[in-house]
């Protein structure tokens, strides 16, 4: 069976804008301020001089920070009452779509700039209903999700490490290599899987596949 999380990237190979795609870091800034910058987690911690230690959420955008805040509250109404509250879903659905547009434009997949909200881009994700809550593997998300992060963790080296070949290649020849695409491609679809189970949008066991 497919996966409840269908990423969908009309391929951009050939033809790349070459301007947009040496600023396209300081492009971003507005939606990676909103929505956060590629990668899965949400927050982070670090630790002051005086050994106190703050948390941010700058990863996951400012609109990333609500949807891990109405995750938290849909962990406790899903767990007791087998209910995710509708607006809830909605607007952590609204946030991933986003951020899929957002992150497929800082990932160089896409040259369109990404709407601010819901509207048409060449980068799309679709979820699922998943109809009746698994309220045990929602009790234990973050656990279950810890094999993902660590394999993640290597995966985002080697892209980003492919991706600024990529950049390179677009720069000096206007094409991204097919082969470091599909790459990209499919590391966009296993984050974003990471990303919908970790928000609670499914429960299905994100595959380790980057198709």
């Amino acid at each position: 069976m497919p996966y409840p999380v269908t990423v969908t990237v009309v391929p951009a190979l050939t033809n790349r804008n070459r301007l947009t795609t040496f600023f396209r870091l300081l492009l971003a800034i507005p939606h990676i301020i909103l929505v956060g910058a590629a990668g899965i987690g949400f927050g982070s911690s670090s630790s002051s001089d005086n050994g106190s230690t703050t948390t941010s959420f700058g990863e996951g955008g400012l609109l990333g920070a609500v949807a891990v805040f109405l995750a938290f509250i849909s962990w406790f109404t899903i767990l007791f009452a087998g209910i995710h509250i509708v607006g809830i879903r909605q607007f952590c659905s609204f946030y991933l779509r986003w951020r899929v547009r957002a992150s497929a434009y800082l990932m160089l997949l896409q040259d369109a700039y990404p709407p601010f909200g819901d509207a048409a881009y060449p980068t799309s994700i679709e979820i699922a209903d998943p109809g009746q809550r698994n309220r045990l593997t929602v009790a234990f998300r973050l656990i279950l999700a810890i094999p993902h992060f660590i394999v993640l963790f290597f995966i985002f080296i080697a892209w980003c490490l492919t991706t600024v070949l990529a950049w390179f290649m677009i720069l000096f020849t206007g094409t991204y290599p097919p082969g470091m695409y599909d790459f990209a491609v499919g590391v966009l679809r296993w984050m974003v899987r990471v990303q919908a189970y970790l928000l609670l949008l499914v429960d299905e066991y994100p595959p380790f596949s980057l198709t």
